[in-house]
């Protein structure tokens, strides 16, 4: 049975619990991990799906993870949907209801919407974090991954300004290989002139069927109203604000384990709380 077909059966499945096994093992013995005593079944299966169930390359997703949230906390430490409400507010974000004809979960991002006097590029980037986080949950998600669209209409210097290139480089890292979710595709539409010629290569064309099936008119197609998608996604972040907060707070992100339980080391015993928070 290859990744795929391994990837298709239900988490509890007793022929998933040798990758799982094999997993935790090897992430235990890592010495990247030493301070970490556990691993959910639930949270290792979200790397192995990541990788079609390749426990070599779920060992080195998750280390990468792991090293990205210890590298960023200014962005990791506060997924808080309330301290970015004003932005979500604004229609920015929507993840849509309907999937697209390949299983796909769709998120769209409208960057006119963004008024980079009011929000920074951090907060900007954390919407799309505690996004990635909540449908990271999804077993269909896990399975089919997702494609973005990013609206460019509005795109101007003052964005420009604020995208430097250690920021670049940590989105980077979330969209190839530092988090468990497979992205099936980068879309950009409405474009300015001047930001064609830097993205021209990683531009495929909108497939038919997902203009015909579920995107909002606003794109072409017979979908929900982006504003709608929008505020019903906003609330659907609001509603997980506990969920990310725990996420933020914990060690590892697997929230299954019990915080003060999934650490060893005297080191990690002592530390101190992350002061980093929500600033900006």
């Amino acid at each position: 049975m290859d990744g795929r077909q391994l990837s298709e059966l239900p988490d509890d499945s007793e022929q998933l619990r040798p990758y799982v096994v094999s997993l935790r093992r090897a992430a235990l013995q890592a010495e990247e991990l030493q301070a970490v005593r556990s691993f959910s079944d639930g949270f290792l299966i979200r790397f192995l799906r990541a990788r079609d169930f390749d426990t070599a390359q779920s060992l080195k997703l998750l280390l990468n993870y792991l090293q990205w949230r210890r590298a960023s906390p200014e962005i990791s430490s506060c997924l808080s949907p309330s301290s970015v409400l004003g932005l979500l507010n604004t229609s920015y974000h929507a993840v849509l209801p309907q999937r697209d004809h390949t299983g796909s979960r769709v998120l769209i991002y409208r960057i006119s919407q963004w008024n980079p006097k009011e929000w920074s590029a951090f907060q900007v980037f954390r919407v799309s974090l505690m996004t990635s986080e909540i449908i990271s949950m999804e077993t269909e998600t896990q399975r089919r991954g997702l494609k973005a669209i990013f609206d460019l209409k509005g795109w101007n210097l003052s964005h420009a300004w604020h995208i430097n290139p250690s920021l670049a480089k940590k989105i980077s890292s979330v969209l190839t290989d530092s988090f468990p979710l497979k992205v099936r595709g980068i879309h950009l539409v409405n474009e300015p002139m001047f930001f064609r010629p830097v993205f021209a290569m990683i531009r495929p064309f909108l497939p038919d069927k997902i203009k015909q099936r579920i995107l909002p008119p606003e794109y072409g197609g017979g979908g929900p109203g982006i504003e709608v998608a929008c505020q019903d996604w906003t609330h659907q972040l609001v509603q997980s604000e506990n969920l990310l907060q725990q996420i933020a707070e914990h060690p590892t992100g697997d929230v299954s384990t019990v915080s003060d339980d999934s650490l060893i080391s005297e080191e990690a015993e002592n530390k101190e709380p992350s002061a980093v928070g929500c600033l900006d």
